[in-house]
């Protein structure tokens, strides 16, 4: 039997054992600085890329791939991070990715933040739980106050959604070229955004929905990022099945296949027994027929472009080029799925079922070469709802980059068409509600007063992280924000960390969608609760420890 580890002792003294040998516990205030300790680690790693003066940071994998990259999400899932604490603060940063796309770091460091100041009023005394309902109470009141100051937009307003995708980028390698990029990631989400039809609004701006799975992201190294383009279709990575077939097709019909033009081997095993030359010029005469049989149902069809999932035998393209039909193999069922949306083409598992009808639209398709390497652009389609983005750059490093930074143009693009309300940047919304909550506070009685008090400072972290970054004095900033906010009445008065001075942020157009800055709030505050409420820790011992 394995030894146990002793973890109790009853009235009566008899010991109680429940742990494997070489197992660990923390308990109480312990374990709750250790939590803290890590989660701050991680949040101070971060600190130094938010905002457009930020810096980028290098990551080198165990195969040494480099990753060069200032997107916090990239950041803390290329990191392996191993301590319980610290996975926590990585789950914040993807599940705002995943939610609304941007905001990872400043989620990441509010919750340190929060945990930090968490731990001074720990040490003086106030119990997790006060602090944690103060958090809360703290997070309901912000949230209102966020949604009085949120400008209503309409989400269809190109200017608008350019400046969030713009404001999106400003932080990135791409800023330079972000007009452009961003000009993409507004007529894409726009391209793709449909009505949703199941609820009645008297505000048209809700009903629109969008799939980011309609938008495709292509990327190649090789020219400028100003070269980047929107392609109202598909680009297929892939190049025509036979150096005969026709290159450029204008008014292409396009037929999408999944299942191969060739004869297929049998599931089970067999044989075919033949003895004489001629049963294997009457073999191989059938299977061509066989195979002509199916050409001539595609060119009766009247299709001029066959897009198959999988193979394409050598005959049927000999067939093919021969009627003047263009026909790419073996292509990725995404891409099968998307062209169907953007042709408006019925994806066919039989050429039986095969109709006119069941063909795609694209006003031209041809094959080109993007560098080295030969992709065919089916493109001018008439409604597409499946578009490209193609991102160019001078290399792959800085095209990888251009990619993650574009998603979070989409993202937040997106958010602003579906939640059709934004608020102003540089840390002017974070002062504004820090502000207000201390105002507030003064009305709260009881501990959970400091709680509130301690939630606004942790929000301010954000407009003083922006001001270091940009090499501000952080207490000038902070009084002019605060101050100028005041005397003025404008919540909109946050950190130009590019003139680096305080400024009028909406003026400036730097703008967030709302649903962001609350999905940010949501996010810190959650995790943070969750480790304040954790007494206790619990190491399982190594592998092998305790042996027989």
């Amino acid at each position: 039997m394995s030894s146990l580890s002793v973890v109790g002792t009853t009235r009566e003294g008899v010991h109680v054992m429940l742990l494997k040998e070489g197992s660990s516990q923390t308990k109480g205030r312990e374990a709750l600085k250790n939590n803290i300790e890590a989660a701050k680690i991680v949040a101070s790693m971060l600190k130094s890329v938010l905002g457009p003066r930020g810096m980028d940071k290098m990551l080198v994998d165990s195969m040494g791939g480099v990753t060069i990259t200032n997107d916090g999400a990239t950041i803390l899932k290329e990191m392996d991070v191993q301590h319980p604490a610290a996975k926590m603060m990585v789950e914040i940063a993807k599940a705002v990715d995943d939610g609304v796309g941007d905001g990872t770091t400043s989620s990441v460091i509010m919750a340190g933040a929060m945990l930090e100041k968490a731990e001074k009023l720990v040490m003086q005394g106030i119990h997790p739980t006060v602090i944690v309902d103060g958090y809360r109470k703290a997070l309901r009141q912000t949230l209102e106050i966020l949604n009085k100051i949120a400008e209503e937009v309409t989400a269809d307003n190109h200017a608008v959604l350019k400046d969030i995708a713009r404001t999106s980028m400003e932080s990135k390698i791409v800023s330079v070229d972000s007009d452009v990029l961003a000009d993409l990631a507004v007529n894409a989400i726009l391209s793709v955004a449909e009505k949703t039809g199941h609820i009645e609004l008297p505000n048209d701006n809700h009903f629109l929905s969008v799939d980011l799975d309609n938008v495709k992201v292509q990327k190649k190294a090789g020219r400028a990022m100003r070269d980047s383009s929107l392609i109202k279709g598909i680009i297929v990575d892939k190049e025509m099945g036979h150096s005969e077939m026709p290159k450029e097709i204008v008014n292409a019909k396009i037929l999408l296949l999944n299942s191969s033009l060739e004869i297929e081997k049998p599931e089970f095993e067999a044989k075919i027994s033949i003895e004489r030359p001629e049963q294997m010029n009457k073999f191989l005469q059938e299977e061509t027929r066989m195979i002509k049989a199916m050409v001539e149902k595609v060119i009766q069809s009247g299709a001029n472009i066959v897009i198959c999932q999988k193979g394409i035998d050598d005959v049927a393209l000999e067939y093919l080029t021969r009627a003047n039909i263009s026909a790419i193999k073996r292509v990725k069922e995404s891409d099968v799925n998307a062209l169907a949306k953007a042709t408006g083409a019925r994806v066919i598992s039989s050429l039986d079922d095969l109709s006119p009808k069941d063909l795609g639209f694209a006003g031209f398709v041809e094959e080109r070469k993007v560098e080295t390497d030969k992709w065919v652009f089916i493109e001018k389609c008439k409604n597409p709802k499946a578009i490209t983005i193609l991102i160019r750059g001078g290399s792959d490093r800085v095209v990888e980059e251009a990619e993650r930074s574009m998603h979070d143009a989409l993202m937040v693009v997106k958010d602003v068409v579906q939640k059709p309300a934004i608020i102003a940047g540089g840390g002017s919304a974070e002062a504004h509600i820090a502000q207000k909550l201390r105002a507030w506070a003064s009305g709260v009685s009881g501990r959970g007063h400091y709680a509130i008090l301690a939630f606004a400072e942790a929000i301010e972290s954000i407009p003083i992280v922006l001001a270091e970054n940009a090499g501000m004095d952080v207490i000038d900033t902070i009084a002019g924000i605060r101050s100028k906010q005041l005397s003025q009445n404008n919540p909109w008065i946050g950190v130009d960390v590019k003139a680096m001075k305080v400024a009028d942020m909406r003026k400036l157009n730097i703008i967030e969608p709302l649903a962001v800055k609350e999905q940010i709030l949501k996010s810190a505050t959650e995790t943070t609760a969750m480790m304040l409420r954790i007494d206790d820790i619990l190491s399982a011992a190594r592998g092998g420890a305790g042996g027989a």
